[in-house]
């Protein structure tokens, strides 16, 4: 099961030689780094990062993004009340008639203008996601890439100095040996020195 240190660290970046970190010290590394960050750094883009283009819709394509986001049923659409003919006075009726054929005009010049430019229009669109979506993915390429590197070379290093750093650390624990090898004599020593004063406190009291 993912867990948030799954989130934050990235295993592929821990050390090499080293004794792999308990659960309990992932746990302890996690809360630290997120203590580190800010409340709102899974909402809020990195300050490094490029900004985002601005999205220029038409106004009735925005209003009806912003009824979408609000979460607001649709109403309304195409009144057609004006379309229809009923019992009313002739006026009403030519009226409504002339609304419907500059509707239906204006229906067919949108049609024919997306018949003669919608698909290059479209075509010019898909061909500009197409390069940004290769750029996107050459840089994504050069970046693993360096990470790559970086950790050949990370590893290189450590593995070179493994001998070394395993032989400073038997040094240091001979060392730590002797330390307490002294320490154990000169207590052994202060107890029969103490021994050899109480032996001879008794000695001369009696």
């Amino acid at each position: 099961m993912a867990t948030a240190i799954d989130t934050v660290i990235s295993y592929d970046s821990l050390p090499y030689i080293d004794t792999p970190p308990t659960d309990s010290e992932l746990e302890s590394i996690n809360n630290q780094i997120t203590s580190e960050l800010s409340a709102d750094h899974k909402t809020t883009p990195h300050p490094r990062l490029p900004p985002l283009v601005e999205p220029n819709f038409r106004p009735a394509t925005q209003a009806e993004l912003d009824r979408i986001a609000a979460g607001k049923p649709w109403v309304g659409g195409i009144d057609v009340s004006r379309y229809e003919l009923g019992a009313e006075a002739s006026h009403s009726a030519l009226a409504a008639a002339y609304a419907s054929a500059a509707h239906v005009e204006a229906r067919l010049a949108n049609l024919t203008l997306l018949n003669e430019f919608g698909k290059n229009a479209w075509l010019v669109h898909n061909s500009q996601l197409e390069a940004l979506l290769k750029g996107l993915e050459e840089e994504l390429m050069e970046l693993k890439t360096e990470c790559e590197v970086v950790n050949k070379e990370r590893k290189g290093v450590q593995v070179d100095a493994q001998p070394e750093l395993a032989a400073l650390e038997q040094r240091w624990k001979r060392g730590i040996g002797r330390v307490l090898e002294v320490e154990a004599g000169a207590e052994a020593v202060r107890q029969e020195t103490l021994k050899r004063r109480r032996e001879k406190t008794e000695a001369t009291d009696s």
